[in-house]
């Protein structure tokens, strides 16, 4: 009997594993449904979103019809001329930086102009998609000033936004070269600089200006980007002299 025992022992653990593997085969199959179950209810479930607006300090949301859309926030007439004021300076900047590549061989200054070149452009193309979104136009009309002389080219009327610098100060970087351009154009670029934080600063000082968010946004990071360069090019052009 014992010998008989130990003979058939390996075939009784081969049935004990083949009902296991049987049950546990069954039990993740059950798991499965289970698991499987919240996800087709959620796919089925065809409930509208809910849209809340949320109130102001001490008052309850409240919720809106499915109906709602999002409308952009109102604006000033000083956004607008901020954006379109800010348009042609930035376009100063980059005609400025451009002069770099032929005009000098300082690796500073080109890093410097390229990066200059770059941030500006990229946000002379946000400024024009955000008067572009609101059905602005993307420049200033002439102004209409007693005093000024009617033959005042677009070019002089440029001149009259803060820190861009006058058609001869562009006549006199475009004619110097090496460390002479160099000079002149971080003085320049300084100055135009300045000219930004000036703007930005009228902007905010403006009653009702600045509330919408994307415009504040980039106000502020002109504003903290230029004070750093102009860090950066006063300390350049400490190195120059």
């Amino acid at each position: 009997m014992k010998s008989l025992y130990c003979k058939d022992r390996p075939l009784l653990r081969s049935v004990r594993a083949v009902r296991a593997f049987a049950t546990w085969r069954s039990l993740l199959m059950v798991a499965a449904t289970l698991f499987a179950l919240p996800v087709y209810a959620q796919q089925t479930d065809r409930t509208a979103p809910v849209i809340v607006q949320p109130g102001a300090p001490g008052q309850p949301t409240r919720k809106l019809p499915a109906t709602t859309r999002a409308t952009l926030p109102p604006r000033s007439a000083a956004d607008v001329q901020f954006m379109q004021g800010m348009i042609m300076h930035h376009a100063q900047a980059v005609e400025m930086t451009a002069l770099i590549e032929s005009h000098t061989t300082n690796k500073d200054l080109r890093t410097l102009g390229a990066r200059i070149s770059h941030s500006q452009s990229d946000e002379i193309n946000f400024m024009k998609r955000w008067l572009a979104a609101r059905g602005e136009p993307l420049s200033r009309p002439m102004p209409d000033m007693p005093r000024m002389d009617k033959s005042m080219d677009m070019s002089q009327h440029q001149m009259l936004m803060p820190g861009m610098l006058t058609a001869k100060q562009m006549e006199a970087l475009r004619k110097a070269k090496g460390e002479e351009f160099d000079r002149l154009f971080l003085t320049g670029m300084i100055q135009h600089h300045n000219g930004a934080l000036i703007m930005v600063k009228d902007l905010f000082d403006t009653a009702g200006a600045g509330q919408d968010a994307e415009l504040f946004s980039f106000a502020t990071d002109v504003d903290s980007g230029q004070r750093a360069e102009i860090r950066v090019m006063q300390t350049m052009l400490g190195n120059t002299k």
